[in-house]
C-alpha cells in the first residue's frame, strides 16, 4: 500500500508541475510556421524543425494517463526489490514499473527512467502489429518515394508478463535467457522484396548478443544476420535482396517505438525533467500526412503540455567500436523525451559522430480503449496508449519516413492487438517466418 501511495503522488505531482508551469502556448492555439516560435522551447531541437517546415499543432488540455490495472498491479507487489548494479544493469525484475519513483537528484536517475521505458506499460506480454504502413519521402516532397507495407509486426515478452498466462515469466526468460522475441514479416510492398522478414531475440544476459535472422525471399532461405545490421540506417531488406538498393527508408530497427537498442549499450544523464509538448492524445486514426510539408510529416494534430524526462544517451565505446561497422552508420548519441507517465518516448534527436543533429523523430500517441473507432476485436476494459505513427526525418537531408500504426490500405485496420494471447513463440520463430514468406 506505502509503493502505491508513492504511485500515486509522485504522478500527480507531475500533473500539477505541468499545469503551474508558465507556457507560451495554451488550449485552443494552433501552431504554425508563423508563429513557430511560440514552441521552440517546448519541443526538441529536431522537433522545432518540424514545425518550421510545416507541421501543424493544436495545443490541447493536458489529461492523465492511468496504467492499465495488471501493470500497476505488478508495479506494486515487485518494485521494492529492483535495483541497479553498479554497471547500470537491472537487477531483480519480475514485472510491471522497475522504479516508480525517481528522485532526479539520483545520478543513477536517467538509467532508471530508461528502464522503466523499456518495461513500459504499453504492452507486457505480446503485441501483433498488423499490415504496418511506411512511406518515405524527398525533400523536394511529392508523393512517397517508397512505400512499404508489413503483414506483422510483433513481439512475445518472457519476462515482466501481466495479462496472459504464464504470469509473470515464461520458462524461456529462465533457460534460455530470452527476454523477448520480435519480427517484422512478410513485407507485402514493394514487390521486389515481398515475403522478405526478420526475427531477433533479444536476451537478459547484457553480455549476450542478440540473435537475428531474416528470410531472404530470392534465395528461398533463412539466414542468420549479425546483430549491428539492425543498427544501421538502412533497412535490413537493401542489403540482403539481390536486386537494387532502391529502397529509401530512415527507420532502423533501433530506432523503433524511438529506441529499440539494449539498454546496456549506452550511458545516460539526465538533462531535465520540464514541461514540453507531445503528442498524447491524437485525433485523427489512421494518422494524415501533412499537408503543409509535402506529407513529410503528420499534421495537424493534438499535442498538449507533459512533463517530460530528457535523457541524453551515449553509446558505450565498447559497443560503439564493435557496431560502428564499415559504414559508420551507429548513431553515437540520442537526446530521448520520455512522458513521465505513459513512459513512452515522445520524440528524440539524433547526432552523428561530428556532434551534429541527424536526424529527429516524432511520435503520436492515442491513449483510448481501442485502437480505432470502429474496432470490433481489439477492445479492451481499460484505456490503453497506442503509438499511431512516428516521422523519422534526416535534417541533414531533408528525407522523411512516416511510419502508420495503423495504416490506410490494408485490411485490419484495428492494427493493433495487444495482450491478447495471440503472438506465441512458435510465430516468432524464423522457420514460421520463412513459411509465411513463401505464401
Amino acid at each position: 500500500m506505502r509503493t502505491a501511495s508513492r504511485i500515486a503522488l509522485a504522478m500527480a505531482g507531475l500533473l500539477l508541475a505541468v499545469s503551474a508551469a508558465p507556457a507560451a502556448v495554451k488550449p485552443g492555439d494552433s501552431i504554425t510556421t508563423d508563429n513557430a516560435a511560440a514552441v521552440q522551447d517546448l519541443v526538441s531541437p529536431g522537433n522545432f524543425l518540424l514545425v518550421k517546415q510545416g507541421m501543424q499543432m493544436k495545443i490541447e488540455p493536458t489529461e492523465r494517463i492511468e496504467w492499465p490495472p495488471p501493470y500497476k498491479a505488478a508495479t506494486e507487489k515487485y518494485a521494492s526489490q529492483v535495483s541497479l548494479n553498479s554497471q547500470g544493469e537491472l537487477q531483480g525484475y519480475t514485472a510491471g514499473q522497475p522504479f516508480p519513483s525517481i528522485d532526479p537528484n539520483d545520478p543513477a536517475a536517467a538509467t532508471k527512467v530508461m528502464w522503466n521505458f523499456s518495461y513500459r506499460p504499453q504492452y507486457t506480454d505480446d503485441v501483433d502489429l498488423r499490415e504496418v504502413e511506411i512511406a518515405s519521402y524527398g525533400p523536394s516532397g511529392g508523393g512517397p518515394i517508397e512505400h512499404f507495407r508489413i503483414g506483422h509486426v510483433a513481439f512475445y515478452f518472457n519476462i515482466g508478463r501481466t495479462e496472459v498466462q504464464p504470469i509473470p515469466t515464461d520458462a524461456e526468460g529462465f533457460g534460455p535467457g530470452i527476454r523477448y522475441r520480435f519480427g517484422a514479416f512478410p513485407f507485402e510492398e514493394p514487390a521486389e522484396i515481398e515475403g522478405f522478414g526478420f526475427v531477433r531475440y533479444r536476451y537478459v544476459d547484457p553480455n549476450h548478443e542478440d540473435n537475428a535472422w531474416c528470410f531472404n525471399p530470392g534465395l528461398r532461405r533463412v539466414r542468420r544476420l549479425a546483430a549491428d545490421v539492425l543498427s544501421d540506417v538502412e533497412p535490413p531488406s537493401s542489403k540482403l535482396t539481390n536486386g537494387p538498393a532502391t529502397f529509401v527508408n530512415n527507420l532502423d530497427a533501433d530506432s523503433a517505438f524511438g529506441f529499440a537498442a539494449k539498454v546496456e549499450d549506452f550511458n545516460y544523464r539526465l538533462l531535465g525533467l520540464k514541461p514540453m509538448l507531445a503528442s498524447v492524445h491524437a485525433a485523427n486514426i489512421p494518422a494524415k500526412p501533412c499537408p503543409f510539408d509535402d506529407n513529410r510529416t503528420v499534421c495537424p494534430e493534438n499535442w498538449e503540455m507533459r512533463q517530460l524526462y530528457v535523457i541524453e544517451g551515449t553509446a558505450k565505446p565498447v559497443s560503439w567500436t564493435q557496431k560502428i561497422g564499415n559504414d559508420g552508420l551507429t548513431i553515437p548519441k540520442r537526446i530521448f523525451y520520455i512522458d513521465s507517465e505513459g513512459c513512452f518516448i515522445t520524440a528524440s534527436d539524433q547526432y552523428d559522430r561530428d556532434g551534429k543533429l541527424w536526424k529527429t523523430i516524432a511520435t503520436f500517441n492515442a491513449y483510448r480503449d481501442r485502437a480505432v473507432p470502429d474496432a470490433r476485436v481489439a477492445i479492451y476494459p481499460f484505456k490503453r496508449s497506442f503509438q499511431i505513427a512516428l516521422v523519422d526525418e534526416d535534417v541533414q537531408s531533408g528525407y522523411s519516413t512516416i511510419e502508420y500504426t495503423p495504416g490506410s490500405e490494408g485490411n485490419d485496420r484495428e492494427c493493433w492487438y495487444i495482450n491478447m494471447g495471440i503472438v506465441t513463440k512458435a510465430f516468432l520463430d524464423p522457420n514460421r517466418m520463412a513459411i509465411m514468406g513463401e505464401r
